[in-house]
Order: structure tokens, then C-alpha cells, then sequence
């Protein structure tokens, strides 16, 4: 099979290129390297992998870069939380008029299939059941809530305790910023380009990814990568909040491997992929504490440093989310392979992509 991965240089794509090659496809990648990300092309991508160097923009360079492909795993995209009113055009430029492109342009050349990266940020807060109401949907949580220290969401009807309870992919969709508005705009037309095609679209809705290749020292890295560079430098790492706020931290080779069982997913039966979108949790289904990430980091880095509570908070930050992977497992066969305490050991001394000039990541 022929497969083009856009963003191929980044920190997921490079490695489902990787994933692909070792599994016997043919593999295109296709990346902007823009200088804000890359210096040139990365060492870690093999010397005989095509790289067509263009932006995901570009029609011209699309259309030429899906000759002869069966399948596009899209990666590209601009990352981060996009918190400010600035940030609104360039994540609807790049990351939906970039896929709208994309997508026009499969279907001019009749690819019949997608696998998109999608992400947990499109559910806004987790999943929370009251003792009283059910199942609710707590609002982002106030400013003066998270000063007082009261980080826990409460109750929206009766101002109670919630329980924690894993997100499933049909729970109600609340992106609470740019970056996620953009990425449910992505699915939103993928499954327009499914309808209108009588394509296949899988949305992967990653949750908190990390591993080798993850971009050092920037706002954009995601919180394993900040604290590694903490410890790196000699200082220990702060974890705002309380530290109990819980994720779902998944190795990026399980992701890559996730792709992979996307882009070989058969049609209508097993995943119920013809002619429309359907989205799946990408996650380890053992879920950790932010301050759990920190502790395990320190101690593969000898534990001279403990980590500090801060108390601090981000306004737009989720206290919890917690993922459900039993479609995915179920549909697409997938299920994690590497353990926390592996893949954090493998973490604490792996490759990282050196910082940005420009702390803005397209691809």
C-alpha cells in the first residue's frame, strides 16, 4: 500500500512514516519544514524516504504529492492550546483550510482513504458523574475557583462531588479553545469529504502522546517533555495545581501503531468505516497523574530532584480526562503495548527534538 504521511518530519508523523516502512508499504512523507519547527531535514528521517518540502496549503504540491497513493495518515497541523483572540487565524488557516485542501484534493485524484490526527482537547473537561444527577458536564472551571486552590469540578446543578469516569467517543464535544476548535473542524470535514465521496475516515483522537522526537523547551511540548527538560537542566519540575490531575499518557509508538491498524482497518464490517468518519480514543486506558508523571520522571533521572507543587494553574486547563480505548480495541484491534514505567524509563534518556527559533509548530 501506498501511504503519504503529512507532517512527516514532526514528532507523531516521523514515526508512523517509520511504523509504515517497517511494515513493508511504500511511504511518501510530505512536510512544510518550516523553520519555526525544523532547521532542514531531520536526521531521524531515513536518506531514501521521499520528502516533498511544501505547506499542506499549497493545491499544487498536494495534488502531485497524492500520485499513486492509496491512503493519507494527516499529521500536519499547527499545535498548542491557541488560548489568545490572536491565534484564530492562523489555527483555522493552517490546520482547517489546510485539510479542506487536503481533502479536495483526494478526492480529485479518487484516495478513498483518511486517517487524521485528532485529539482528546475536542471533549473540552472529561467525563464526571454526580451522586445524585449522573452522568454531567461540569463548565471550565472559574478563575477564582483555581486561586482559592479549589481545583475539582463540581456539580453544575447541585455544587456536589463528581466521581471521575472515563470519556467515550460519543460524549458531548465542548472544544474550549483554537487549537481544539480547529481539530473538530478537521473531523467535521473529513466526514463531509467521506459523504461526498463514498470514502473511509478515521479520526484518531489522541490523548496525551509522548516518547523520542518530542520538541524540547517549548510551550507547545506537552508536559512530559517540560518536565524532562527541567531535570535535564539541574532544576525540578513544577507541577501546577495539586499534581492529581489525571490523563491518559500514551507512548507515541502505540500511536504509530494505531495508525497503522487505521490505515489497514476493512471497510463496512468490523469498524464501519464506508462512506463516512468514525473516531476513536487513542490512549493507554491506564490513566496517571500529572504529579505521577513528574515523580516517575525524577526518579529514572536518580531522584535528586523532587518535584514542586506550585498551586499554579492555566485558565482553559482540564482538571481530568480520562479515556475510554474499548472502540479502538474493539474496531481497530488496537491496544497499547508499552507500560508506564517503561515508557517513561525509555522517555527519561530518549532523543528530543531541539527547540524552535519560533515557538510555533507547523507539521
Amino acid at each position: 500500500m501506498r501511504v503519504l504521511v503529512t507532517g512527516a518530519a514532526g514528532f507523531i508523523g516521523s514515526h508512523i512514516l517509520q511504523a509504515a516502512r517497517d511494515l513493508g508499504h511504500e511511504v511518501r512523507g510530505y512536510d512544510s519544514l518550516t523553520p519555526a519547527v525544523h532547521d532542514g531535514r531531520p536526521g531521524y528521517l531515513p536518506d531514501d524516504v521521499e520528502l516533498v518540502v511544501a505547506d499542506v496549503r499549497d493545491a499544487d504540491a498536494v495534488r502531485q504529492a497524492l500520485t499513486g497513493v492509496d491512503v493519507v495518515c494527516h499529521q500536519a497541523a499547527l499545535v498548542g492550546l491557541g488560548v489568545d483572540l490572536a491565534d484564530l487565524p492562523a489555527y483555522a488557516d493552517v490546520n482547517v483550510t489546510g485539510t479542506a485542501v487536503l481533502l479536495q484534493e483526494m478526492g480529485r485524484a479518487g484516495v478513498g482513504r483518511l486517517v487524521l490526527a485528532s485529539s482528546m482537547v475536542v471533549y473540552g473537561e472529561g467525563a464526571y458523574d454526580c451522586a445524585t444527577h449522573g452522568r454531567v458536564r461540569p463548565a471550565a472551571r472559574a478563575r477564582a475557583d483555581l486561586a482559592a486552590g479549589r481545583f475539582e469540578p463540581r456539580c453544575p446543578r447541585c455544587g456536589q462531588s463528581l466521581e471521575t469516569a472515563t470519556i467515550s467517543e460519543d460524549a458531548p464535544l465542548d472544544p474550549r479553545n483554537a487549537y481544539a476548535a480547529s481539530k473538530l473542524a478537521q473531523e467535521h470535514l473529513a466526514a463531509t469529504w467521506a459523504r461526498l465521496t463514498d470514502g473511509q475516515a478515521v479520526a484518531l483522537r489522541y490523548h496525551n502522546v509522548y516518547g523520542p522526537r518530542m520538541p524540547r523547551d517549548t510551550p507547545y511540548s506537552g508536559v512530559a517533555a517540560i518536565f524532562r527538560s527541567a531535570l535535564e537542566n539541574g532544576v525540578a519540575p513544577r507541577v501546577f495545581e495539586d499534581g492529581r490531575q489525571q490523563r491518559d499518557f500514551v507512548h507515541v509508538t502505540d500511536v504509530a501503531a494505531a495508525n497503522l491498524l487505521a490505515v489497514g482497518a476493512t471497510g463496512a464490517g468490523e469498524a464501519g468505516l464506508a462512506g463516512g468518519l468514525r473516531a476513536f480514543n487513542v490512549a493507554s486506558g491506564h490513566p496517571h497523574t500529572v504529579g505521577e508523571m513528574a515523580a516517575e520522571l525524577a526518579k529514572a533521572f536518580g531522584g535528586g530532584l523532587v518535584p514542586e507543587v506550585t498551586g499554579e494553574f492555566r485558565l482553559g486547563d482540564v482538571r481530568h480526562i480520562v479515556a475510554s480505548p474499548a472502540a479502538a480495541e474493539h474496531d481497530l484491534r488496537f491496544q497499547a503495548q508499552t507500560s508506564f514505567a517503561d515508557g517513561v524509563r525509555e522517555f527519561a534518556r530518549a532523543e528530543l527534538r531541539a527547540p524552535a527559533r519560533v515557538p510555533v509548530s507547523v507539521g
